[in-house]
């Protein structure tokens, strides 16, 4: 084995987290830093033109590949489950959709941690402290960070009059969904550039790797950690590049920062021994800490994709299926960086309120003007728009855990969706709401027909069960090494994202998230690491 240079940090993974640590902790010239990322550099094109997303999810250049386990509640299917391997991780393949969530989740987070720093109020400093926000700075949003929050380069006259049906609904008009009240309609804020995509390599990390005290390795899988069995304190990592098993050490007082993300977080921390005795003995790894939280507490947005069919209005459906089209779409981005190819996946959004007992928006809707019959097929050839609708707090709670030691081997995935009363009831009433917003006058014109899951599902059994047909993630898994209390036997995390018993060890990612926010994750997670960020440099 070949020993490497001493670091301050370490900080495994290259993705929304991890590039913003890198850059914020390399700002002290005296700290070195290493940032280890299995994935490749984030060179491939179809990264940064925004609809690239469709050649990157599923692409083992910039994907894990991951797949669930067959699902009860999704009758049997078993899903796609997207991760990033590349720099920037998932911020390099997600959609883009620029989101906080709402000011009670933050407040959950307080009750779960009993820690003040994660109320909505000090969260609100810190998404401020790194936004360039495309209007001027104000009571909700900063200018001038690294994270470019852009209006978005098209619109749709589809879009428009499902804006105007929600608003009929009863949903209000809204202009900004950050502002911790997240009822409304509108169009989504985007974490683009001038049409291009942003991900969090191109705003933190290129900069930071001009840096002599910031050392980047891609293509470099994380073995496991290196912790001494008798002071229980990380010591480093162990590596394969090229082949070639290495390691790397830390300082006497730095640390080892594990932002691999809500799946391969997890996998480290069980290959390394730190997680449930039972199912470490189960796979030869000895315990170094009992842990039974680590890949506990999976929650993940199930969206319910409906598809309607349109009359006299023109989709995107139409206009993709033509070469005269195709080549008007190419030359529109080629020329003013607008149209289908800068759209993030989902233009349009709405909070909503899946019934009158909500005490806040628990549903979210993601509206395209487009139809398929699954991811990476081709769209319909008749017009449609597609209104996928999400339950924002789910009540299930699933797992992921490793099967093996080696670190290529896909883990047990298992988010166990809707298998709670609760969101099974969620999921009959969000499907009864689309159909009450298109059923307003604004969408008449257009003799909206429900082609998925179809109008013969009406009872709330026939519902759930078309829920589980046309359910599928939303990209968002969360919570698989959750901060909490010192008397909570499932957290494995202080609220400074410390592990349990192990010394120099943080885990800074979507992992960390006690319960899911109300809306995308990839905000929080830079949130997260501007957090723990602050509690480094201020040390």
């Amino acid at each position: 084995m070949t020993q490497s240079n001493t670091y301050d940090y370490i900080i495994i993974g290259a993705g929304s987290a991890g590039c913003m640590l890198a850059k914020r902790l390399t700002e002290d010239p005296q700290k070195r830093v290493l940032l280890i990322e299995a994935g490749k550099n984030d060179n491939y094109i179809w990264i940064h033109i925004p609809v690239g997303y469709l050649y990157c999810i599923d692409n083992p250049r910039a994907d894990w590949r991951f797949k669930t386990a067959a699902e009860k509640g999704l009758n049997g299917r078993s899903l796609l489950y997207p991760r990033g391997r590349v720099l920037g991780g998932c911020s390099s393949i997600n959609g883009m959709i620029y989101m906080r969530g709402q000011a009670g989740d933050y407040e959950s987070w307080v009750q779960a941690t009993g820690d003040e720093a994660w109320s909505w109020e000090n969260a609100l400093k810190r998404y401020k402290a790194f936004e360039d926000y495309h209007s001027a700075a104000n009571e909700w949003h900063g200018k001038g960070g690294e994270w470019t929050v852009s209006k978005q380069r098209l619109r749709w006259p589809i879009m428009d009059r499902f804006r105007d049906a929600a608003v009929q609904a009863g949903i209000p008009a809204s202009d900004d969904f950050n502002r911790g009240d997240n009822f409304g309609v509108g169009y989504f804020d985007v974490s683009q550039r001038k049409g291009w995509r942003l991900n969090t390599s191109k705003a933190f990390l290129k900069e930071a790797a001009k840096r002599s005290n910031l050392t980047v390795l891609t293509e470099a899988i994380v073995t496991k950690l290196k912790i001494d069995p008798a002071s229980k304190n990380c010591l480093g990592v162990e590596y394969r590049k090229d082949g070639v098993l290495a390691q790397a050490l830390i300082s006497a007082n730095g640390e080892v920062i594990l932002s691999a993300g809500a799946i391969g977080s997890v996998q480290i921390l069980e290959r390394s021994g730190v997680g449930n005795a039972e199912h470490l003995n189960q796979l030869g790894i000895p315990v170094v800490a009992n842990l039974p939280g680590v890949g506990e507490n999976l929650q993940d947005h199930l969206q319910l994709r409906m598809v309607y069919k349109v009359s006299g209005i023109k989709t995107l459906n139409t206009k993709a299926n033509s070469l005269f089209g195709k080549m008007m779409i190419g030359l529109e981005y080629l020329f003013k960086r607008s149209g289908p190819m800068s759209m993030a996946p989902s233009q349009l959004g709405a909070f909503a309120y899946s019934s009158p007992k909500q005490k806040r928006a628990n549903v979210e809707y993601h509206v395209q003007p487009l139809s398929l019959e699954r991811f990476g097929e081709d769209l319909h050839s008749f017009n449609a728009f597609t209104a996928s609708v999400c339950n924002l707090r789910p009540t299930s709670r699933g797992s992921v855990h490793i099967t093996s030691t080696d670190p290529e081997a896909p883990p047990a995935i298992c988010p166990n969706y809707l298998s709670t009363e609760e969101d099974r009831q969620v999921a009959a009433e969000s499907l009864r709401l689309t159909r009450n917003i298109v059923q307003s006058p604004a969408l008449a014109p257009f003799a909206p027909e429900e082609y998925k899951p179809g109008a013969q599902y009406q009872s709330d059994e026939e519902l759930i069960k078309a829920a589980g047909d046309i359910g599928t993630t939303i990209f968002h898994p969360v919570g698989t090494c959750k901060m909490g209390r010192a008397d909570d036997p499932m957290a494995v995390l202080d609220s400074e994202l410390r592990v349990r018993g192990i010394g120099q060890l943080r885990v800074v990612d979507a992992s960390a998230m006690p319960t899911i926010t109300s809306g995308n994750t990839a905000a929080p997670t830079m949130m997260i690491a501007q957090r723990v960020a602050e509690l480094l440099t201020r040390a």
